[in-house]
C-alpha cells in the first residue's frame, strides 16, 4: 500500500442534509430548468454566474452556499460538470411523490453517477460510492473505522473494484496514525449522512450492512439496535446551527439570549427519540441554546410560538415566568420546517401539562 498524505481523501461537498427537502428539491429544479435552457451556450464562469443568480432568487442566500450546493449536485451525480445535462433520473426524482420512491431513485443517481472528484468545472470518472460498496460486498459489513479509512483510498492505484480486506487494515492503521478522524470528521459526517439514505442499506450502532443481511443477522432486534445518536451526523447537525448563526449574527450564540457562551447547546426541538432518520439531524429540527435554555425546553417547561414568543409551562414557576417573559426567537430563524417542529414541541409540553 502506498502511504497518502492525509490531505488526499474522499471529499464531499455538504450543503444540504436532507435530500427530500424543499430547498434541496428547488435548488435541483432551477439546476435542471437552467441546463435546459442553455444546453447550447458553452460553459464559462458567465454561465455559472448566471445560474447561481437564478437560485438565489429561489433561496436568497449568499453566493458561497450556493456554490456549495451546485457543487453537491454535481458530485452526487444529479447533475454533470460544466453544466451541459443532468443525469436521466434526475426529473424523475423531482417528481416522486414519496420519499421512499426517491431513497430508491437517489440510490441509482448516487451509484450510477457520483464522484467526489467532480466539480462544476472538472470532469472525473472515479467512483467512491461504487467502490465503497463492492467493498461491503465482499465484506459484508463495514465497521465505522473501516468506513473512515476507505476515505484515505486511491481508488485509481486498484485493479479491483473494490479493496481487500488486508489492505483495508492498512489503511485503518494509517487513518488512526494521522489522526483523519479528529481532522476530518466533517467529511465523514458528510459521508455517514450520505450512505444513511441510500436504500438497501442500513447502520446498526456503528457498522454498515446490506439491509437484507441485516434483517437475517438481528432479526427483531434490528430496529432497536439501529435507533442510536450517530457522533458524526450530530456533529454536522450542530456546526449547520453554528453556521446559521454566524450568518445571522456574526458569530455562534445562544438564539433565544444572543450570547455568545463558551458551551452551546444543539437542542433539538422534536426530541431525537421521536425523530425519523432525517429529522434527527435536520437542522431545522433545531436551536443553538445556552445550557439553562435547553435544559428548560428539552424538559418541557418552555416552548415557542410561530412568532417566537416564549410559552411556559403550567410546572414553570412564577420567578422563572417573570425573568423570561421578554425574551423571543427572531422571525428570521423561524423558517416554515422549523415551525413545524415547535408545533411538536407545544403539543408535547401541553400533554405533560396535563398529566401533571
Amino acid at each position: 500500500m502506498t502511504t497518502q498524505n492525509y490531505e488526499e481523501y474522499w471529499k464531499l461537498t455538504n450543503a444540504f442534509t436532507d435530500y427530500n427537502g424543499k430547498k434541496f428539491l428547488d435548488t435541483l429544479a432551477v439546476c435542471i430548468e437552467f441546463i435546459d435552457n442553455y444546453k447550447a451556450e458553452e460553459y464559462s464562469e458567465e454561465k455559472y454566474s448566471k445560474l447561481q443568480d437564478e437560485i438565489h432568487e429561489v433561496n436568497p442566500i449568499n453566493h458561497i452556499s450556493i456554490r456549495k450546493s451546485i457543487n453537491q449536485l454535481v458530485k452526487m451525480g444529479f447533475i454533470n460538470s460544466f453544466l451541459v445535462s443532468y443525469h436521466p433520473h434526475a426529473k424523475e426524482y423531482l417528481g416522486a411523490r414519496t420519499n421512499k420512491k426517491r431513497e430508491t431513485v437517489l440510490s441509482k443517481i448516487v451509484y450510477s453517477n457520483s464522484s467526489f472528484n467532480r466539480a462544476v468545472n472538472n470532469e472525473s470518472d472515479i467512483k467512491q460510492i461504487n467502490f465503497l460498496i463492492q467493498t461491503l460486498i465482499e465484506k459484508g459489513k463495514l465497521s465505522k473505522e473501516e468506513i473512515i479509512a476507505l476515505m484515505l483510498v486511491d481508488i485509481e492505484a486498484h485493479d479491483n473494484p473494490f479493496i481487500s480486506e488486508s489492505e483495508l487494515a492498512e489503511y485503518v492503521k494509517e487513518a488512526k496514525e494521522i489522526g483523519f478522524l479528529e481532522r476530518k470528521y466533517n467529511q465523514i459526517g458528510y459521508l455517514y449522512n450520505l450512505l444513511g439514505k441510500l436504500d438497501d442499506l442500513v447502520f446498526v450502532k456503528d457498522d454498515l450492512y446490506f439491509k437484507e443481511d441485516a434483517e437475517q443477522i438481528f432479526g427483531e432486534d434490528l430496529i432497536t439496535k439501529a435507533k442510536r445518536r450517530d457522533p458524526y451526523l450530530h456533529r454536522l447537525y450542530k456546526n449547520q446551527l453554528q453556521e446559521e448563526c454566524e450568518e445571522l449574527y456574526g458569530s455562534p450564540m445562544c438564539v433565544l439570549e444572543h450570547l455568545a457562551y463558551p458551551v452551546l447547546i444543539a437542542s433539538h426541538i422534536k426530541p431525537f427519540i421521536d425523530s425519523d432518520e432525517h429529522e434527527a439531524y435536520d437542522p431545522n429540527n433545531g436551536l443553538l441554546l445556552s445550557r439553562t435554555i435547553d435544559s428548560l425546553f428539552d424538559l418541557k417547561y418552555i416552548s415557542f410560538t410561530d412568532e417566537g414568543e416564549m410559552l411556559f409551562s403550567n410546572r414553570t414557576s412564577d420567578d422563572v415566568k417573570e425573568f423570561w417573559k421578554a425574551y423571543r426567537l427572531d422571525k428570521a430563524i423561524l423558517n416554515e420546517e422549523r415551525k413545524e417542529y415547535l408545533a411538536y414541541h407545544r403539543n408535547l409540553m401541553e400533554k405533560i401539562d396535563a398529566k401533571a
